[in-house]
């Protein structure tokens, strides 16, 4: 099946470095007539950058990126993302790594369910990772979606969907999503994300089990870095669901 065209570069803020050697772009999504904000995550290993919850850049954006290393690998741990993976690896021709149980699609539109891409590796909780000393937790909902925790700075979480940030609007909501965001509970900082949650209904005790993985921050896809006491800051949130 010939590939569709790419996803189109939507508006973005610059790389921003959160902790040593991982930096964070804000870029944006559509919902409709909703716009709101999603974040990647780049973690630098020496000379080799490894891109996670990938968000096409502009050109500027690339330049940026391209001053900090090259980019080697991708790493999709939400279920609902990814429509970027595939740009990135045509650019730089990386090594793509998405969660078994996760499919991509053709387009912005997964209800076509067209499939044009697949990943390089399947990743288990078992699996090699590139980035050193970094662990994956999985949570079995469908389609599945992983925690990436890294060593960085005394234990940090990447996040796709299932733990988010959003106490605020920021500069990539159009006036609809501070709205319509609002409305469906999106707006609260340090929770589970809300529609994932009811949607996919992960297992409470796979939920719970995210307190054990010793993390003192979290770089979300959606909402701001927590930078310190991340693993109490959600705690009020994962006890709740976990409580029924």
């Amino acid at each position: 099946m010939k590939p569709r065209p790419f996803p189109a570069v939507l508006p973005h803020g610059a790389l921003r470095e959160v902790l040593p050697n991982v930096f964070v772009v804000r870029g944006s999504m559509k919902m409709g007539p909703m716009q709101f904000s999603r974040n990647m995550t780049v973690i630098r290993e020496g000379d080799r950058l490894v891109l996670v919850n990938t968000v096409r850049l502009d050109d500027s954006g690339l330049a940026a990126l391209d001053a900090l290393g090259t980019v080697t690998d991708v790493i999709r741990l939400a279920g609902f993302h990814g429509s970027d993976d595939p740009f990135y690896k045509d650019r730089y021709d990386c090594t793509v790594h998405a969660l078994e149980g996760q499919t991509y699609f053709s387009g912005l539109d997964p209800r076509k369910g067209e499939i044009y891409f697949e990943p390089d590796v399947l990743l288990s909780e078992d699996s090699p990772l590139p980035v050193e000393g970094a662990s994956l937790y999985v949570i079995s909902t469908k389609p599945t979606e992983g925690l990436l925790r890294i060593p960085h700075s005394g234990g940090t979480l990447v996040a796709g969907d299932c733990l988010q940030n959003w106490a605020t609007p920021d500069a990539q909501f159009n006036f609809l999503a501070k709205v319509g965001m609002r409305v469906m509970g999106f707006l609260k900082p340090a929770q589970l994300g809300p529609e994932w949650a009811k949607q996919l209904k992960p297992d409470r005790g796979q939920i719970g089990s995210i307190l054990d993985l010793g993390f003192v921050n979290l770089v979300p896809a959606h909402g701001a870095s927590i930078l310190g006491d991340a693993s109490e800051r959600f705690r009020p949130a994962i006890e709740r669901y976990c409580a029924g």
